[in-house]
């Protein structure tokens, strides 16, 4: 059974002819002409019965849908009793009854005993035409269609019950919960000799490779399908070889409740064992379950291309490919492509349309970043995208803008007279005290250091990593290093100044603390990310790439429109640090150390960059989260030295950096309530100041929705959070082990759509 065959739901089963309502009334009132108008109203079929016998006789007669029974007087019929009447016939069990009831005059009465009766609902007396309207069609699109998908799933087990393959159904447990009889007949088992069982508890043929049961549930247990060949064990003890797909089926919360198996014999079963053992290997496809989606990006519609043109200019590309394929240099996703290839020539119909699929999304350019589309429902997703993931639209004018940055970079004149960490004034020490917890206010500090608080928390850190031991410098040297590249945050800016710099540093510093971090990175990796946090922003001039690149500034020409602040972040670092001996602190090391951490700082400074956002998330998750999680689940004594590889490998080194400096760049979303409120209101100031600054230029506006009158700061911290942060910390938190932050992320993400659906476009809400 395909999945366009199997991919029809209870609900396309609903489609009924008008509803069947029975109501029940001893004497006409206002009450009862109120549902009787309602029913005109919704074009319900009404029938009115004045007795219980009636009534009786007319439900056993047309069945009714949904029946209401005025349960206001008990001198006229005994509501309950009536109803138990109506419960009794068979042909009820999808029937909805409602209670009719007084408006209670003083304390409110259980509704224990119209359940017990069998009523579904109560209705307290409203005589109301349009209240009676309404509930009638809350009962329609509540209880009477969920009874009509139960009546649906009747269907859908005769069909099972029909079906000539093999159907299982069991538990998220694997506690078999249903057998068709052609698992019956096929197997040789009773249906009542399986439910309740354990999958583990029924009798495996020794046929199977090894491993490939474990293959199966690794695969299955992700929400991912898995088909392929499989040998099952009869009672008689045969063994039976099956095509098997089994199909988890994501349920309430998200989490898989049941899996489907559908089996059905293979009638060739001459072949050898090592062909079989192939084909295993083969089949054995990991397709993604339809049923998993994303609750923040659209679908990938990938769909199979054909080549169009005349047979010479076929041949002419047959020609190209051919020597394309036998050129020396091959890249890995060259192998890939022809691993796949030559995989597909042998492999069974689903398998290989599944490979073409594969192949679709290999042969595109940017393999780790998800295709947009549209989506006019929420355009702060949209300009968040647009503006932090693009580097802008072209402008036909010849108007430039000319960055603060063409000036002469600050030294600040205060230099000559470096202090050391003992110098600290108490008043800052104090503040500083609990730096290395996660809950650090980072804007006391500010305050308390009239906006340097890179300086002062810069020496703290740098001197518990120490920093200065490592580089061979003089803690005046460092100093005055602080110093200068502070001086060279713009202070005017709304959020990207020295304040997130050393919010940043605090972040990284706390990373760097935790247990799995350090098993991965050396002291090296420990300096650069240090060095890397503190100068990652440095003369930002508080507006995006896009803006720079729409306005010809100076940086995008210079750097060909293509990371142009992250690449002048860089480099004007270590110009600064360079020039002047006084705050040279690469001075003393050794000329491959210099360009070991030199390449490390960079590296990291450009992976704060948003358009390679979803790579480096993916590279992460696929090249040390997976295999750590592989390793946990398989257990063994060669673990640890396997984790170690993962983490210690030069190459993951390089992602745990990128990572980490990624998440304390963006962790706002993860800090306590106050210091998260406070950096979205900064951050939307600038994004303000910015639009405005696009309007009165004529240049392209990136983010629209940052507009100070009409901006719902809610709503873009939503966005921001659904589509940046959660994976993103989702995978940090599984390396790094930081339950405080994902607690904080829960919380703030439940503030913000608190404000948002009290319509609240403002940080906070008003006084009471």
């Amino acid at each position: 059974m395909s999945d366009v065959e199997s991919g029809f739901k209870a609900r396309d089963l609903e489609i009924v002819s008008e509803q069947q309502v029975l109501l029940v009334f001893a004497k006409e009132d206002s009450q009862s002409n109120g549902f009787c108008w309602a029913c005109e109203k919704a074009n319900f079929r009404c029938s009115m019965a004045r007795t219980p016998e009636s009534a009786l006789e007319c439900f056993l007669e047309k069945h009714h849908d949904l029946v209401i029974i005025d349960h206001r007087h008990s001198r006229h019929f005994d509501a309950e009793a009536l109803c138990r009447s109506i419960r009794a016939v068979n042909s009820s069990e999808n029937t909805v009854i409602v209670a009719v009831v007084k408006r209670p005059d003083r304390e409110e009465a259980s509704v224990m005993p119209l359940i017990n009766a069998g009523f579904n609902r109560r209705y307290v007396e409203n005589a109301n035409m349009m209240a009676c309207y309404n509930e009638l069609l809350q009962l329609e699109h509540g209880e009477v269609r969920a009874q009509f998908k139960l009546r649906a799933g009747n269907a859908i087990f005769t069909a099972l019950e029909q079906s000539q393959e093999a159907i299982e159904i069991t538990s998220e447990d694997q506690v078999i919960q249903y057998v068709n009889p052609a698992y019956e007949s096929i197997m040789g088992y009773q249906r009542g000799e399986l439910i309740g069982k354990e999958i583990i508890e029924v009798p495996k043929s020794e046929k199977n490779k090894p491993d490939l049961l474990e293959t199966i549930n690794s695969c299955i247990r992700k929400g991912k399908e898995w088909q392929g060949i499989y040998y099952a064990k009869k009672k008689n003890g045969d063994s039976i070889q099956q095509n098997v797909k089994i199909t988890p089926v994501i349920g309430q919360g998200g989490k898989i409740r049941h899996y489907v198996s559908i089996n059905w014999p293979l009638h060739d079963n001459n072949k050898s064992d090592k062909s079989t053992e192939r084909v295993q290997a083969e089949s054995q496809t990991d397709i993604q379950s339809s049923k998993h989606k994303d609750r923040r990006k659209g679908s990938l519609d990938v769909r199979s291309t054909t080549s169009r043109g005349s047979d010479g200019s076929s041949q002419r590309r047959h020609s190209s490919m051919a020597r394309i394929h036998s050129m020396t240099i091959e890249a890995p996703i060259t192998k890939v492509i022809n691993i796949i290839n030559a995989a597909q020539e042998s492999s069974p119909m689903p398998v290989a349309e599944a490979l073409d699929r594969v192949l679709e999304i290999l042969r595109t350019t940017e393999l780790y970043s998800p295709q947009f589309g549209t989506n006019d429902e929420d355009p702060h997703t949209n300009d968040l995208v647009g503006g932090l993931m693009t580097d802008g639209l072209r402008r036909l004018s010849g108007n430039e803008y000319i960055l603060a940055s063409k000036q002469p970079h600050h030294m600040p004149s205060h230099l000559t007279t470096p202090l050391t960490l003992n110098d600290i004034p108490p008043r800052i020490a104090q503040t500083m005290e609990n730096e290395e917890s996660w809950d650090f206010d980072i804007v006391n500090l500010e305050a308390a250091t009239m906006k340097r608080p890179l300086t002062y928390l810069g020496m703290k850190i740098f001197s518990r990593f120490g920093v200065c031991e490592y580089l061979n410098c003089p803690e005046a040297t460092l100093r005055s290093w602080l110093q200068v590249i502070e001086a060279n945050y713009h202070s005017s800016n709304s959020y990207h100044n020295s304040s997130h710099a050393a919010d940043v540093l605090h972040a990284t510093a706390y990373f760097l603390s935790k247990e799995r971090v350090k098993q991965s990175l050396d002291p090296i990796d420990e300096v650069a990310a240090l060095i890397a946090a503190t100068v990652h922003d440095v003369d930002h001039p508080g507006r995006t790439n896009s803006f720079l690149c729409n306005a010809g500034s100076e940086l995008a020409i210079l750097y060909n429109d293509t990371a142009v602040l992250e690449s002048h972040h860089a480099a004007l670092a270590f110009q600064i640090t360079t020039r002047d001996d006084k705050c040279n602190i690469f001075k003393n090391i050794e000329r491959n150390e210099y360009r070991t951490l030199r390449q490390a700082i960079i590296d990291m400074v450009l992976a704060t960059e948003m358009t390679k956002h979803f790579e480096h998330v993916n590279k992460f998750v696929n090249s040390i989260n997976k295999p750590l999680a592989a390793l946990e689940e398989n257990g063994g004594s060669s673990d640890e030295d396997s984790a170690k590889s993962i983490l210690t490998s030069p190459e993951n080194r390089i992602l745990v950096k990128r990572m980490l400096i990624k998440c304390a760049d963006i962790s706002n979303p993860c800090r306590p309530q106050e210091l998260c409120i406070e950096w979205a209101g900064r951050i939307s100031e600038e994004y303000f100041a910015q639009t405005d600054e696009e309007k009165r230029q004529g240049l392209p506006v990136v983010m629209p929705v940052f507009d100070r009158n009409t901006c719902s700061i809610p709503k873009s911290q939503i966005s921001f959070i659904d589509y940046f942060i959660t994976d993103m910390f989702d995978a940090w938190d599984a390396f790094a082990d930081l339950p405080n932050l994902m607690q904080h992320l829960d919380n703030n993400f439940k503030y913000w759509k608190g404000l948002d659906e009290r319509k609240l476009h403002s940080l906070r809400p008003p006084p009471e």
